[in-house]
């Protein structure tokens, strides 16, 4: 794919690596090298990455992700998992208050070895594939005040992260528009969470539609941030897709690297 040409300092706040080679022909999940190379076709100039899904602890996940960013243009996120089930209904709720924190589950004591390690800038977490942490977890990841991007979607959708996540005073990045897979109805239920809660933003990687895009940029400007998805969708496309909105030229820096550099600070030239 030709490079873009365009004005703007892009930085990506939402793509994953594979550090374990043996697991890097799977599909979306991609290695440094590939995604360095997209990022410099599409002009975006650095990105948060995280690891794919794993089984049990994602430290040396973590690890390896940390490993592979140094003397690139990439920002390391520590993924993160937890004891508790994601779902709203009685029964998940239930369960939750027998749930108890296992070895392979993130701890309190892991999360501040994470914060003050200069090698990761803020944590990732996928509430339906990898739980929700408990409330100490969720208290130490308070304290520290790292920056959460969290996959939300039809298993975690927006009122699942206002109940468990909004609570907590830390800045929360709500991936995907916290609708994925396009769920035209959750992205406008999380642009209405912009409204209430000031700690929440919203990545664009891979939303798609124009409509909720340019509704979120317009009504919330300073909350929007720029996410490819990569490598599940090439950096090219989610760029153009914010070039192609019926949105101000200012808005659309904000959205590519003003947004972003507040709350992901290393993302900063």
């Amino acid at each position: 794919m030709l490079e873009l040409e365009h004005g703007f300092r892009v930085v990506d706040v939402h793509a994953r690596l594979e550090p374990d080679e043996s697991r890097r022909p799977r599909d979306g999940i991609g290695d440094p090298e590939r995604l360095e190379r997209e990022m410099h076709q599409a002009g975006v100039v650095r990105a948060v990455v995280y690891p794919g899904d794993r089984e049990g602890s994602y430290l040396k996940a973590n690890n390896g992700v940390a490993r592979m960013s140094v003397g690139r243009p990439m920002v390391a996120f520590a993924r993160i998992n937890g004891s508790r089930e994601a779902g709203t209904d009685a029964g998940s709720r239930l369960k939750n208050l027998a749930a108890r924190r296992g070895e392979d589950h993130t701890s309190p004591d892991d999360v501040e070895k994470y914060a003050y390690d200069d090698r990761f800038a803020g944590f990732e977490l996928h509430p339906s594939r990898d739980g929700l942490p408990d409330e100490a977890v969720m208290a130490e990841l308070e304290s520290v005040g790292k920056p959460l991007i969290v996959h939300g979607g039809l298993e975690f959708p927006p009122e699942a992260v206002e109940r468990h996540l909004l609570q907590y005073d830390l800045p929360v990045i709500l991936g995907h528009f916290g609708a994925h897979p396009l769920q035209r109805d959750l992205m406008h239920e999380s642009i209405d969470l912009l409204d209430a809660y000031e700690q929440c933003y919203l990545d664009t990687s891979v939303v798609r539609y124009r409509e909720p895009l340019e509704r979120a940029i317009i009504e919330h400007p300073d909350r929007v941030l720029f996410g490819s998805g990569a490598p599940s969708a090439h950096p090219n496309v989610a760029v153009m897709e914010i070039l192609t909105l019926d949105v101000p030229e200012d808005a659309m820096k904000k959205v590519f690297s003003k947004n972003p550099v507040r709350v992901v600070e290393e993302l900063a030239p």
